[in-house]
């Protein structure tokens, strides 16, 4: 049982993506490599969203074996590791413990500096190089995660696949979960099930105008939360209240209420398509083995572009040329990189998802070959130490 230390600073700068990844990075070093961590968050009413029995009204407090605290305005004592998610900056009273650190003991924590998910090519290059800060002469090591052996890998716990497995293997299971969210089981069973998860810029409701079109039974699952607001105008003009099922022809709406991870892990697997956005949902539809179509953040300059198209070319290089040609196509039109080419676009893509299905099943196993981001980063940590 080792006695390591990690601390890992949070900046909820974006609802719940940044929580979601530190939560669960937190979680994986806690209680699959059985270290000591502690993880500061700037929001405790945000956080208290995604961790489960946490109570945003006590500043520190232990769940699921990670303690959590508020961002530190005082000395505390320093851990071996720290990681620094997103580029947050720390505390700069921290960050002057560390410093002292090196000038008494000539030795130093290891300070990590996690960055977001990208699959441009520059990442590999930039992966794990140290950089020394310019005024208190520490070194930092930028720690990239990424599609490729080159890079720190994707955020994933041991057993993710194996539930997975065992979920779509258990008839069971599936029911069950129906049977939670869905107004008919036998209905939901029938219908092609899609989960709907966006930013604002995402053309909702022509794509639900168009599936309304269909001549199959559609349902689509709105999972939602007060603190995202793309859903407010399609919540208002469809006039969808919980526990209550709005059709427009052979589709189905149904608002969900706001989905723990494993709840929400539950949705993606159990749906034939998912729409994801940001980070944490689209890693988690990557492990789903499920098709799915990414929104990612948008940026200035369509910066964001860039990085879908990084994404696409690395994700789709061993797929058939049909099946590339559609995953790719359907990212860009959702991202409004391209119009719609059809107004049955979205129905035909939706009803011809078997070749798409087995793609994405294998990219997901195959992906899941090469170690985890926990993993790395704890294999890191220790050639450092060495």
């Amino acid at each position: 049982m080792t006695t390591k230390r990690w601390d890992i600073f949070c900046n909820i700068v974006d609802n719940f993506g940044d929580i979601g990844v530190c939560w669960r990075l937190s979680q994986q070093l806690a209680n699959e490599h059985q270290r000591n961590v502690r993880l500061f968050i700037d929001d405790f009413y945000i956080a208290s969203k995604i961790i489960p029995n946490f109570n945003p009204q006590n500043k520190h407090q232990t769940v699921q074996n990670v303690e959590i605290s508020a961002w530190p305005t005082e000395e505390t004592p320093l851990p071996d590791v720290v990681i620094e998610n997103f580029s947050c900056q720390l505390p700069e009273i921290y960050k002057q413990q560390i410093s002292n650190i090196k000038k008494n003991l000539n030795n130093s924590i290891t300070w990590i500096n996690l960055e977001y998910l990208s699959a441009e090519k520059w990442v590999e290059e930039c992966h794990a190089l140290p950089s020394i800060h310019p005024t208190l002469g520490i070194r930092k090591t930028y720690f990239y995660p990424g599609f490729t052996e080159k890079t720190g890998g994707l955020l994933r716990e041991k057993n993710l696949l194996h539930e997975r497995d065992a979920f779509l293997g258990d008839h069971h299971l599936q029911a069950s979960f129906w049977q939670k969210y869905a107004p008919s089981h036998e209905k939901a069973k029938a219908a092609i099930k899609i989960s709907l998860f966006s930013y604002p810029q995402a053309d909702i409701k022509n794509l639900l105008l168009a599936l309304a079109k269909s001549e199959k039974n559609i349902q689509v699952f709105l999972p939602f939360n007060s603190e995202i607001t793309a859903l407010n105008t399609i919540i208002e003009e469809y006039q969808l209240h919980f526990d209550e099922v709005k059709q427009l022809n052979n589709l189905t709406l149904t608002l969900l209420p706001f989905l723990s991870q494993s709840e929400y892990d539950q949705l993606l697997w159990a749906c034939d398509f998912n729409f994801v956005r940001g980070e944490d949902s689209w890693i988690r539809a990557i492990w789903s083995g499920k098709p799915f179509v990414w929104q990612p953040y948008i940026q200035e300059e369509n910066t964001h572009l860039k990085k879908l198209d990084a994404f696409l070319e690395n994700y789709t290089e061993d797929a058939q040329e049909e099946i590339k040609h559609k995953i790719q196509l359907a990212h860009r039109i959702w991202s409004n990189a391209l119009p719609v080419p059809t107004e049955d676009f979205w129905f035909k893509t939706l009803i011809e998802l078997n070749a798409w299905q087995d793609f994405a099943m294998i990219k997901s196993n195959k992906l899941a070959e090469q170690p985890s981001l926990t993993e790395q980063l704890v294999m890191f940590s220790k050639k450092i130490d060495s």
